[in-house]
């Protein structure tokens, strides 16, 4: 009975290690602080002008009545965006990247579904845009200045250059390129032809609003965040810097930065950091900026000066964010939050990468994945079987002891100690497998929710994304009543198939159980088929097959150890008898 308490103990300090590590890391360990203030930035100048702060920048909010997509769209100033992953268009009018769309992602399941708009024109429901500007004497340029264009259409092999040249006899350039996956490259210059010296300073932004951000979780960051010196910082979420007003990171000069929701990115990644300050601020109405500013210089009459920032705009994908990163941008990879589990969960990723490359299918890869896994795990659970025999042998010596010593606790825990030595059980064995269990389901639940590979991914027929629920409820008579079951109560086929084989691999348990074990080992299967079904379709699949397996392994390790089953049916007679007392 000791060991069963041990046993049930050790199960649910397990469940606690994982929910609560993530938390304790945070705190005894945080990635970054969240407050402070960045190191002063020196400038090139020989008298280093005064700098002017991020407010200088400006930025309306929005507000108002909500400008149609399409029509904002229908400007003829514009300069078009086509490369092999984006397409949109660069607004003239202020120099606004205000229009990108994602074309190897859809909105929703269908082909007939529009790609993901992840930039659009101030005003528009989905506000989202990067601009790159510059201050001349602490002003800016005016937000409706016209630029112009050196070509119509900016792709991969015809980079644009958008020009402007003021009163004052300074002429400003910004030349965009483009690379085969998510990122633009913005060069901003300024030369001085006139005739006064000019103190500037060039800037870049993205403005978004919050109303079609990811929800941030306790285990998945969604928000404002970015690499700064050698920490990740994953904050803060929108309602704190809505209340803030403004945050400064504290990490040191920033490598990349701006916002991320769980599958898209937009991060502004200075090419010399030094001279760079960045930080969040709320513009109210539900709108947020990051800003990208650097030290002011003074400029001569003849002189020119230039900046390189470029700007990811695009799809979480870890082989994509994994290249950058190589290629010289510091914890890019870090923009997906694996969290403290990314040393297991990032070769989770790649292997059911690879499965379904071979597969053709996530949902088999997924099944391949929990046969691979179950594989290694088989010589643990051969020990685990083996030194639940060896339990069993010694339960009469075992019982002897205890009789011997019951009034005696502490010399009955030395001889019980004694006889596991001389036996050669280990009777934390039996927990081991769970304990490796516990990691491996996290690191797939982290891996289905995070990882954009298995977005809209199916599996078979009404499993259409892997990633989401399961859409075959029962409580809606698999979506012919019209509502929707809430949270928990949304129990499908696979929850469903997740409670009967739970109960049926609890059936299988050799172990005795005292009353108070057995009603919580009876009710265990049944609240966790409700408290999984919210949860991803692909995850639910894992979690089936891993308990199929499992009442595979349980029958063919009974053969070897006879004594088990003949055990776990007595076990069972002796408590049918005994219940059957009691009534």
């Amino acid at each position: 009975m000791d060991n069963q308490r041990n046993l049930l103990l050790a199960v649910a300090l397990s469940g606690l290690l994982i929910l609560g590590w993530d938390m304790a890391m945070r705190v005894f360990y945080p990635q970054a602080s969240l407050s402070g203030q960045p190191d002063a930035v020196a400038t090139s100048s020989e008298a280093a002008p005064a700098a002017a702060s991020p407010a200088a920048i400006g930025g309306a909010a929005g507000g108002g009545a909500p400008v149609d997509l399409d029509a904002a769209l229908a400007s003829p100033e514009r300069v078009r965006i086509d490369a092999p992953r984006l397409e949109g268009s660069i607004n003239l009018v202020g120099a606004r990247l205000d229009d990108i769309e994602l074309k190897d992602h859809r909105d929703a399941l269908g082909e007939d579904s529009r790609p993901v708009q992840l930039f659009a024109p101030q005003g528009t429901s989905g506000q989202y845009f990067a601009e790159f500007g510059f201050l001349a004497n602490g002003q800016r340029l005016p937000d409706d200045l016209q630029w112009q264009a050196s070509g119509t259409t900016l792709t991969t092999s015809t980079p644009v250059t958008l020009t402007h040249t003021s009163e004052d006899g300074l002429t400003y350039s910004i030349t965009f390129s483009i690379d085969d996956n998510y990122m633009i490259d913005a060069v901003q210059s300024v030369e001085n032809t006139g005739t006064a010296g000019a103190v500037v300073q060039p800037f870049a932004l993205i403005n978004r609003t919050s109303a079609n951000a990811s929800p941030s979780t306790f285990n998945a960051h969604s928000g404002p965040m970015g690499a700064f010196g050698d920490t990740v910082e994953y904050g803060p979420d929108y309602d704190d810097l809505a209340e803030e007003g403004s945050h400064t990171p504290a990490g040191g000069a920033p490598d990349w930065f701006g916002f991320s929701d769980i599958y898209w990115l937009s991060a502004l990644v200075p090419t010399d950091q030094k001279d760079a300050t960045a930080g969040f601020r709320s513009l109210g109405n539900d709108i947020y900026r990051a800003d990208l500013i650097y030290a002011p210089q003074t400029l001569a009459p003849g002189a020119k000066i230039s900046r390189d920032t470029r700007l990811f705009a695009g799809a979480k994908e870890s082989v994509v964010l994994g290249d950058y990163e190589k290629s010289g941008i510091e914890n890019f990879g870090k923009a997906i939050d694996w969290g403290w589990f990314e040393w297991f969960v990032k070769p989770m990723v790649w292997l059911l990468r690879h499965l379904y490359e071979l597969v053709g299918n996530f949902g088999v890869a997924i099944i391949l994945l929990t046969v691979i896994i179950r594989g290694v795990m088989f010589p643990i659970a051969q020990k685990q079987f083996a030194s639940m025999a060896a339990m069993r042998a010694v339960q009469p010596k075992m019982k002897a002891l205890q009789e011997r010593y019951k009034d005696d606790k502490q010399k009955q825990q030395q001889e019980v100690m004694k006889l596991y030595k001389d036996e050669g059980i280990n009777p934390l064995a039996g927990c081991l497998p769970i304990l490796i269990q516990i990691p491996i389901f996290f690191a797939l639940y982290k891996s289905l929710i995070l990882a954009i590979e298995m977005r809209h991914k199916p599996f078979v027929l009404w499993i259409q994304d892997l990633s989401a629920p399961d859409p075959a409820k029962i409580l809606n008579l698999f979506g012919l009543l019209p509502f929707d079951p809430p949270g928990f109560l949304g129990i499908g086929v696979l929850a469903v198939l997740l409670g009967i084989t739970m109960w049926l691999t609890f059936r299988l348990n050799p172990t005795a159980m005292d009353p108070v074990q057995q009603q919580i080992f009876s009710f265990m299967p049944w609240i966790l088929m409700f408290v999984m079904a919210p949860f991803a379709a692909g995850l639910l699949l894992y979690w089936v097959t891993s308990n199929l397996l499992t009442l595979a392994q349980q029958s063919y390790l009974y053969s070897k150890h006879p004594q088990l089953r003949a055990q776990a049916e007595k076990d069972k007679a002796d408590q049918a008898l005994a219940d059957k007392r009691k009534g």
